[in-house]
């Protein structure tokens, strides 16, 4: 039990680090990466928050998970749910102010990009799951096998950064900064930490049951 009380901390310090590091490259003002871009552009719709899209969106890719019978762990769940809370707890505080230079929003951008790294590192290295998108991307990589994983993120980045630009959200020099910054700040995180995601095994909610000796 001690093992595991260890891994949800840093599951859910993981999880709140990734949702200050998401509205912090909002509050960037500079334009939107591709999942943000989405969410933002169906709450301009729906008139929703941007956490509670962020629920709302991630519960109907868990279920298509589950449907494309995707390893589902307690860390996929608490992802789906805890980032929009987290979001909308830290927009409530009404702490973090928006940017209006752009040198300034460069710098609140890049610095939520360590945040979404940092936050990355922490929640993968507990191994109860990957986040429901991240799910998505590997059950559609295993069902096209012919075709590269990096295209098959691709289509899904491309389509919801669309979706979410004919929504009227933010789309510019962040968007392109975003694309290509994360993945070098994630290698070098990542790197800094001596972490190495292919290391990690994930546990299903089923595992972590057993693990637990819990009765079903």
């Amino acid at each position: 039990m001690k093992g595991y009380s260890v891994r949800l901390v840093k599951l859910i310090v993981g999880l709140f680090l990734f949702a200050l590091g998401s509205f912090l490259t909002i509050q960037a003002n500079i334009g939107l990466a591709s999942w943000e871009a989405f969410s933002m552009g169906i709450a301009y719709l729906t008139n929703q928050t941007y956490g509670n899209i962020l629920i709302i969106s991630g519960l109907v890719i868990l279920v298509v998970d589950v449907a494309l019978k995707e390893k589902i762990g307690f860390g996929t769940i608490l992802n789906t749910i805890l980032i929009g809370t987290f979001v909308d707890m830290i927009q409530a505080a009404d702490v973090i102010p928006q940017m209006h230079h752009f040198f300034s929003g460069v710098v609140m951008l890049l610095l939520g990009q360590v945040s979404i790294c940092v936050g990355s590192y922490f929640y993968i290295g507990a191994s109860l799951g990957c986040g429901p998108r991240d799910a998505l991307m590997v059950a559609l990589g295993k069902r096209m096998p012919k075709v590269p994983i990096g295209i098959v993120r691709g289509i899904i980045e491309g389509t919801v950064l669309l979706i979410g630009w004919l929504l009227g959200a933010k789309v510019g020099i962040g968007t392109i900064i975003s694309v290509f910054g994360i993945s070098f700040i994630l290698e070098a995180t990542f790197k800094i930490l001596h972490f190495d995601v292919t290391n990690v095994a994930h546990e299903s909610v089923v595992d972590t049951v057993k693990e637990l000796g819990v009765p079903r």
